[in-house]
């Protein structure tokens, strides 16, 4: 019982620590640790993450790019440490997931590392990076 109280006061002390920046945004840290919803990002949200993890792939096309830019945002916006979050083409020979991990901050933002595997005919491809949160609810990667 004392165990389940200090991890519960534990808890509560981290997601303290872990605000954001924008006053209309503010519950962005507590909804990615709490399984917060699965909201469509605006384009001008995702044109933040310039080309994200994905990188110039040239085997993927406008519509898959877009749902990968989707799959980070919501990754990085909403999903709980480690979680993955899958997109998938119409065809399903293109696929992907990303997985973030634990938010942190560093000055007044929030930022996480992230892991995006993409999978073009069953090849996958990965990469790391970290990016951080704006005050517009929108996320930069870090280059």
């Amino acid at each position: 019982m004392k165990l389940h109280i200090a991890i519960s006061l534990l808890a509560i002390a981290i997601l303290s620590g872990c605000s954001t920046t924008s006053g209309s945004k503010a519950g962005g840290a507590l909804s990615s640790l709490t399984g917060g919803s699965k909201q469509a990002a605006p384009s001008g949200v995702l044109a933040a993450l310039g080309n994200g993890l994905i990188g110039n792939n040239a085997s993927l096309d406008a519509s898959d790019r877009k749902r990968a830019l989707q799959a980070e945002y919501q990754a990085l916006e909403y999903s709980p440490a480690g979680k993955t979050v899958e997109w998938k083409n119409a065809s399903g020979s293109r696929s992907g997931e990303v997985v973030a991990a634990q938010p942190y901050q560093v000055g007044s933002q929030n930022c996480r590392q992230y892991t995006h595997t993409v999978r073009v005919d069953g090849t996958p491809q990965s990469a790391r990076g970290t990016a951080c949160r704006n005050e517009d609810g929108s996320w930069t990667p870090l280059t």
